[in-house]
């Protein structure tokens, strides 16, 4: 039998899920002022006049404002220079001034008004009367559409070179809540492989995953959660359809959940029971590619470098060729923070250079349809000398959560 791996229940698993919240505390006030300092300072050096915030995940990771989308425009606007200032509908603007992280003027626009032209008042205003605006590059269509409307006289660009400039370099604050979710999400998994017996569902363990999360201290239970027995552990995210758990299966449970608005990503794949030697084979074989593309990642060298050394590995016994089944069938890893996937993504074509407090997956996949598939992921942050893992691999098919 598999170390870990079956011999306790559910319920007592639940019971002894440590509260991790505070372990780490969340991004303050003060860090967003700095992030702000910081995104005023790169607009300078590209020649933006103006940044347009959404509800989006960069509105969250730079202003600490939570607001989500909806159709009516709401967010923030940066000039290069001065305060920064929030648009919203005006029946919302006493709420949104009780969600602020920081200050500024919320201006309002009424039911029967126009959003852009009230957008184009706030450049003016700004003295911004022309020049590049930067788009938050996650906004809908319609809102890009219809601020480009409002201002015929300016020149507009996507704000990648901004937002996600600044988010892909992770400061160590950020690290350490990725780390330390990382760690509560793997424990959680460990819980949950104990739990396993003959029988069990996989909407049992999505069950289970879903309360040791919230039990925790996440923000919420998980964003995602994939679990799969036996063949269609095969199919990378998963099918639309229960399994039931018996000797022999491949199990993989991919999932994760916010920390303090940053995401875990953890996935493990192992045997309930003996492992086979063609499922030994195949697990070994993740593990050695996963290997490969950890010692490729150091600063400098290109994102897609993780995925060649990975993929290198896997095409080498024959499998593939490329992203082929039998084989490694998706990217070997995404950047990750606020979102479960962000740049930079760890792709063949991606030659982009690696920065130090980048953080991302190698998550190597073998997927062979008809019998099983691995997945093994952890994290790494990319440091001055090369990367860390921010969670511990799997030591090995017979003991993957290191109990040995």
């Amino acid at each position: 039998m598999t170390i870990g791996v079956g011999g306790s229940d559910f319920a007592t698993e639940l019971a002894r899920i440590p509260n991790g919240r505070d372990a780490v505390p969340p991004i303050g006030a003060e860090e967003h002022a700095r992030r702000v300092a910081r995104a005023q300072a790169r607009m300078a050096e590209l020649g933006i006049a103006a940044l347009w915030l959404d509800g989006t995940t960069n509105l969250a990771w730079l202003c600490g404002l939570k607001h989500g989308q909806s159709e009516r425009p709401v967010g923030a606007v940066l000039p290069v220079r001065g305060p920064l200032s929030y648009l919203a509908p005006a029946f919302e603007v006493e709420k949104l001034k009780t969600m602020l992280a920081l200050p500024g003027e919320v201006r309002g626009w009424e039911e029967d008004e126009d959003p852009y032209a009230l957008f184009a008042g706030m450049l003016r205003e700004a003295d911004i009367p022309g020049g590049t605006v930067a788009l938050d590059d996650m906004a809908r269509v319609f809102v890009a559409e219809g601020m480009r409307a409002a201002l015929p006289n300016h020149r507009f660009v996507a704000s990648g070179p901004v937002t996600s400039h600044l988010r892909e370099r992770k400061t160590e604050h950020e690290v350490a809540i990725l780390r330390q979710a990382m760690a509560m999400t793997l424990g959680i998994q460990a819980a949950a492989a104990r739990a396993l017996r003959p029988g069990v569902t996989t909407e049992e363990v999505t069950e289970f995953l879903a309360a040791a999360h919230r039990r925790a201290g996440f923000d919420a239970g998980p964003a995602f959660s994939i679990v799969l027995f036996g063949e269609p552990t095969a199919y990378p995210h998963g099918v639309p359809y229960p399994q039931t758990l018996k000797e022999g299966d491949v199990v993989l449970v991919d999932v994760g959940a916010p920390l303090h608005g940053y995401m875990s990503d953890i996935t493990r794949s192992y045997v309930f029971g003996e492992p086979s030697p063609r499922q030994r084979e195949i697990w070994d074989l993740t593990k050695r590619a996963q290997a490969a593309g950890f010692a490729a990642a150091r600063p400098g060298a290109p994102c897609g470098g993780i995925d060649d050394a990975c993929r290198g590995v896997v095409t080498g016994t024959g499998f593939g060729p490329g992203y082929k089944v039998p084989g490694l069938p998706h990217r070997t890893g995404h950047g990750i923070g606020m979102d479960v996937h962000e740049a930079p993504y760890f792709v063949g074509n991606n030659r982009a250079p690696l920065a130090i407090g980048n953080t991302g997956s190698i998550e190597p996949t073998i997927a062979i349809y008809g019998e099983f598939g691995i997945r093994l992921e952890d994290h790494i942050v990319v440091t001055e000398t090369g990367a860390e893992w921010l969670t511990p691999p799997a030591p090995s098919i017979d003991d993957p959560f290191g109990r040995e």
